[in-house]
This record gives C-alpha cells, sequence and structure tokens, in this order.
C-alpha cells in the first residue's frame, strides 16, 4: 500500500489508489445523486478499469483514497498538476470527483482531504488549486469557501458522448 499521508492523528489515511479499489471508489461517486444522473453506477466496471489504468500510468495524476482507521475507504479525488503559459507559467493543480462518504459527512474527513490535497499540489510546484463543482451543489460551494476557495470564474463544459 502506497500511503501518502496520516491525517487526524492516525485516524485517516491518505494513499494512492489500486486498480483493486475501482468498485469502491465508483461506488462513493455514483452514490452522489448529480453524478448517479450522468451515468455512474456500479455495474460494467470495464469503463472504470480502463480510466484508471490512464490516470494511474500518467504521473501528472495522482487518484487516491482515503480510508479510516480500520481500513474502510471513505473518500477519494483526484489531483492533476497542469503546466500553464499564464500566470508566468504557474503550474496549476486541478481536482476532480472529490467525494466523500454520505454517511461520513460532517466530520472533517472532506476538509483533511482537500487540504492535503492542496499541500500535495504545492510540493509539486503548484502556485494555484483549482476545481469545479456541479452549480446545483450549493452545501459544496460553501465548503469549498470555507476552506479558502473562491467562485471566481463560471465554468462551461461540452459533452461529446453523445457524438459516439
Amino acid at each position: 500500500m502506497d500511503v501518502l499521508a496520516t491525517l487526524a492523528d492516525g485516524a485517516l489515511t491518505v494513499r494512492r489508489a489500486t486498480k483493486h479499489d475501482v468498485t469502491a471508489l465508483v461506488g462513493l461517486i455514483a452514490a452522489d445523486p448529480v453524478s448517479a444522473g450522468r451515468g455512474d453506477a456500479v455495474g460494467d466496471l470495464a469503463p472504470y478499469e480502463a480510466a484508471f489504468a490512464e490516470i494511474d500510468a500518467d504521473p501528472a495524476h495522482l487518484l487516491v483514497c482515503l480510508d479510516d482507521a480500520d481500513g474502510t475507504t471513505v473518500g477519494t479525488l483526484q489531483l492533476t498538476v497542469l503546466p500553464n503559459l499564464g500566470r508566468r507559467g504557474t503550474r496549476r493543480a486541478q481536482l476532480e470527483s472529490v467525494h466523500v462518504d454520505e454517511r461520513r459527512r460532517g466530520r472533517g474527513l472532506g476538509a483533511a482531504l482537500v487540504a492535503w490535497a492542496v499541500a500535495e499540489a504545492e510540493r509539486r510546484g503548484c502556485g494555484l488549486v483549482q476545481l469545479t463543482s456541479d452549480a446545483s451543489r450549493s452545501g459544496a460551494h460553501r465548503f469549498y469557501e470555507r476552506l479558502g476557495f473562491t467562485a471566481s470564474h463560471v465554468g462551461f463544459k461540452k459533452d461529446l458522448t453523445s457524438r459516439r
């Protein structure tokens, strides 16, 4: 097990995800109503396993598990380092798919995980950490603002999956 950090006086562990974690991570993602509405579901794991292999093979990406003291995965996020010409060549860290088990929310797990990710981004030479959050997630927006993030931009997306 590739342990990256121990948090909350040893009650939490951040570790690199492995292919054996895909089912648990998809379960965390699919338990979220917004993600489920986009089609995320535990079932056919082949597309998730392919995505995991691609993420895991690229050193610019880091997919992590947040485990509690008994080894249960209770959270996840993906950190991606993006080189950039803007801001005088400042590297950016993008946080994606930040999820904490809904039964464990409100206990500081998400805050600990995001704080670790911000510190890891800084360790990797990033001068900015950014993320997007679905417009319907007002609770998540308050959470990120409490952690010092600013809602500074309006994001746009174009779904290309319907073209396949």
